[in-house]
């Protein structure tokens, strides 16, 4: 049964008190805070101490307030009650920079970089360095390039950031945070868009931090992670404070009950036993110039492939060069039939839908209603004549929101106004719209809760289930392993293997993915 370790019960309730139960006294404390936006209460007294030298991690699902709670930290935003209390006095910081000086600084989960510079202008961006009266250039390349290989991070100081993949993005903006000393660091969804080595990295760097008496604040939807690091983890739902725990004594289990209120099923759907049927989409020698190099698959209906590999390893490059996004040959076949796919335009009516990795860059007009971003992509379908049907758009959205769960007040909201789950739900709804036989989804559950990745899946499942096709790539290998028929591993550009049945492994997906070593038989026995 879930939540039966000893003294567990006793810090549910009231988190304040929680807190003290620790012993150790607080370098910040948030005292009751609570914000309101208009009519909608995010958050509602909310307490919480951080402790130097602690990595205390703060769950919940999608709008639970984390990252509202994470802004009102870190000087982006002000309470609509409640005190902040930093080192036994009552403050409040009036701008970001003004935390920072105060030694507390916040790791964004959304890319806030500037495109149009530089990394190494990035890094310093407002606290440039500089030498007899000039802006010091070369050293900031220097120590750019030492932050981001201690990140495992190989790209080019002098690369301009809009060139950039999304990940190594992300690796640019933490070592933006980290180039200074400070007292509090706050990191929210940091391995969103990191795997593997990276990830290990940035954990080293974060038990660096606790080491030196550094205290973290650690947000993500990644519960594993959690429980690696987590000396202390806090609840939120609904905005509220569920309960403050030690992090030994909570499993994953424990923490997934403790954030949706409800016991969970399986989190991936049964896996249908069926032959393979048909062949769907055919590719063959695709090439993306720099990115990828003769790589060629098939995928069957009612079969979900998986794709897997290392930051870099060229997976979204491929699958944005085959629908149309970006420069690349191959040779395609949806059914048997050959297409040319020179535009995403034509990869919708060939009948192939592609979910991007990037929802609030490119999947999204985050500023528009929830109506103009579900229909987009199937503008022409819906509207076969030369004006718009507000009605029929209307109604869309209406089978959307209750097709796919998609939670929201009112459906005049804009899309940047949604949680991030039910962003990635609409997103779904928009591809879906087009009625694609074949679905291809880039990281399909990033940075979203427990219950809506268990949501995800279903849907997932139920599309094959209708006999379309569908293509998973993802950063996840659990994710991959509970959710693929196949998986393929991308390396270098290239597909280093294959792993099906028994063979999919962690163990041997990161195989293929970092060596030239094949997967033996024998692993699998």
């Amino acid at each position: 049964m879930l939540l039966q370790t000893q003294g567990l019960e006793s810090l549910r309730a009231t988190p304040c008190e929680a807190g003290k139960q620790f012993g150790t006294p607080a370098l910040m404390r948030a005292d009751k805070l609570s914000m309101r936006f208009g009519p909608v209460t995010v958050l509602s007294d909310v307490a919480l101490d951080i402790v130097a030298g602690e990595i205390h991690a703060v769950i919940g699902e999608n709008g639970a307030g984390k990252s509202t709670l994470m802004r009102l930290l870190s000087g982006y935003l002000n309470p609509s009650a409640g005190t902040l209390v930093l080192d036994g006095k009552a403050t409040q910081f009036a701008t970001p920079n003004q935390a920072q000086q105060a030694g507390v600084v916040l790791v964004h989960q959304e890319i806030l970089l500037a495109e149009g510079l530089s990394v190494a202008q990035n890094l310093f961006l407002g606290r440039e360095l500089g030498r007899m009266g000039m802006v010091d250039d070369r050293t900031m390349r220097r120590v750019a390039s030492e932050k981001l290989e201690e990140l495992g991070c190989h790209v080019s100081p002098n690369a301009l950031v809009r060139d950039v993949p999304l990940a190594e993005r992300q690796l640019v903006q933490i070592a933006r945070a980290l180039l200074d000393e400070h007292r509090l660091v706050i990191f929210d969804e940091p391995t969103a868009v990191l795997t593997g080595d990276e990830v290990e990295r940035l954990m080293k760097i974060i038990f660096g931090l606790k080491a030196k008496g550094v205290a973290v604040l650690y947000i993500s939807h990644r519960l594993d992670e959690v429980q690696r690091l987590a000396d202390k983890l806090t609840v939120l739902r609904d905005g509220c404070v569920v309960g403050t725990h030690l992090g030994h004594m909570l499993s994953q289990m424990d923490m997934a009950h403790l954030m949706v209120g409800r016991e969970l099923n399986a989190l991936y759907p049964p896996k249908t036993v069926q032959p393979r049927g048909e062949a769907m989409l055919a590719v063959r020698n695709a090439d993306v110039p720099g990115r990828v190099k003769d790589v060629s698959f098939t995928v069957h209906k009612g079969e979900i492939l998986g794709f897997a590999g290392m930051i870099g390893a060229g997976r979204t490059e491929l699958f944005e060069g085959i629908v149309g996004l970006r420069a690349a040959t191959a040779t395609v076949e949806l059914m048997g039939k050959p297409l040319r796919l020179r535009s995403q335009s034509d990869a919708i009516d060939a009948g192939i839908g592609y979910l991007t990795e990037d929802r609030k860059g490119k999947g999204l007009l985050l500023q528009e209603r929830l109506a103009p971003n579900l229909t987009l992509s199937a503008l022409r379908r819906l509207y076969p004549g030369p004006w718009l049907r507000r009605r029929q758009e209307g109604q869309a959205l209406e089978r959307s929101i209750r097709d796919y769960d998609i939670r929201v007040k009112s459906a005049r909201l804009r899309a940047g106004q949604l949680s991030g789950g039910n962003q990635q739900k609409l997103l779904l709804a928009k591809v879906l719209l087009t009625d694609p036989s074949v679905v291809i989804i880039d990281e399909p559950t990033r940075g979203i809760d427990i219950a809506n990745k268990a949501q995800i899946y279903a849907f997932i499942q139920q599309l094959v289930a209708t006999g379309k096709a569908c293509i998973v790539i993802s950063s996840e290998m659990q994710e991959l392993i509970g959710l693929c028929d196949r998986i393929l591993v991308m390396r270098q550009g290239r597909i280093s293997g294959e792993v099906t049945g028994e063979q999919m492994t962690e163990k041997n997906i990161a195989l293929l993915a970092t060596s030239d070593i094949q997967v033996p038989e024998e692993t699998t026995r």
